[in-house]
């Protein structure tokens, strides 16, 4: 088989897998496997104090939406808020691009909406019963040991609001 015109860097780079910054400890691959693992145990709450581990928690900084800003503390009350209002939750990761110690990817968070929901958007809002799903492009960093630092989200607020039964005007 013939490989596509211009697509041999991409190829040689994907059986490339070692840290291209001398200092970074750990793989492409296993930053993504450390990225995933950390996002599932969020999630499900399944393992505090290894989800801790995942996370460079003196550091750590969250970027999200409307210039909200956040520590590793109010990341991980944010999840336990969603924890506490969705049932039957999962998360899923889209697409991946990692360079160095940065990795972009898709991120899809849903859950049925069952109980308050303390920490939307929108301040607390009163369960429905529907599934939800939050769409969101995450941008996380790594410091050099495979600890998550940093995250920058972009969310579509407004369909997730109105999933959950808040439809602005």
């Amino acid at each position: 088989m013939q490989p596509v015109p211009g697509n041999e860097r991409r190829r040689d780079h994907e059986h490339h897998d070692t840290p291209h910054n001398p200092a970074q400890k750990l793989t492409r691959a296993e930053l993504v496997a450390r990225l995933v693992r950390a996002g599932e145990l969020e999630v499900s709450g399944e393992d505090q104090a290894e989800a801790d581990t995942y996370f460079n928690q003196e550091n750590f900084r969250f970027h999200g939406p409307d210039g909200f800003e956040s520590d590793y503390a109010g990341l991980t009350a944010y999840f336990a808020s969603i924890r506490a209002a969705f049932d039957d939750r999962k998360i899923t990761r889209g697409i991946i691009v990692a360079e160095g110690t940065t990795i972009a990817c898709q991120t899809w968070i849903e859950g049925t909406f069952a109980r308050v929901f303390t920490q939307s958007p929108a301040g607390p809002l009163p369960p429905t019963g529907t599934r939800a799903v939050m769409d969101l492009i995450n941008i996380f960093r790594f410091d050099n040991d495979g600890r998550l630092i940093e995250e920058f989200v972009r969310t579509d607020y407004r369909s997730l609001l109105r999933q959950l039964g808040a439809q602005g005007q």
